[in-house]
């Protein structure tokens, strides 16, 4: 999927001893790919955004047809009623397809959601190491820090700020 990219690095980078210049390197696309697989799950979002309010639509055209049709029955008026019927059926089938449509959405944004996750999870672990600290005093430094600064653990922050909403 999205996060094939991602995983791949981080094995990669975990299966060999590399220098702290190509350690850099690699989180840098590493930290590219998890902000492309954000972007995947902001679309997957929109998607089913967008599903909801047609399934909504449809749902509301069904009920119209559906009250059109028992009143076109009550007054005797076949010609209605067999329109009415038409579009019934139409729309009924919509209401279930797009029911399906939504429940795929759904499962694949729920799995995309935990990929991201641990996948941040993951990026975070190994660049918390992947740099020695200059001296053993102190915390370590970001290991972005030289190519991005504040930019890095501020995307990083993103990242975990929208992966808890």
């Amino acid at each position: 999927m999205v996060f094939e990219n991602l995983r791949q690095s981080l094995n990669d980078l975990m299966a060999r001893a590399t220098k702290p210049e190509e350690r850099r390197d690699a989180l840098a696309r590493m930290k590219d790919s998890l902000v492309h697989a954000k972007l995947g799950v902001e679309d997957l979002r929109g998607g089913l955004a967008k599903t909801r309010e047609r399934l909504d639509q449809d749902r509301r055209e069904l009920e119209t047809v559906r009250r059109r049709k028992t009143l076109a029955e009550g007054i005797h008026d076949e010609e209605t009623v067999g329109l009415a019927a038409k579009y019934e059926g139409h729309y009924a089938e919509r209401v279930e397809v797009l029911e399906r449509k939504l429940d795929a959405q759904q499962r694949e944004l729920e799995l995309a959601e935990r990929e991201l996750e641990e996948m941040n999870g993951e990026f975070r672990r190994y660049s918390i190491g992947a740099v020695p600290p200059a001296s053993t005093a102190g915390p370590p430094p970001d290991p972005l820090a030289a190519e991005t600064g504040e930019a890095a653990r501020d995307e990083l922050d993103a990242l975990a700020r929208a992966r808890d909403r």
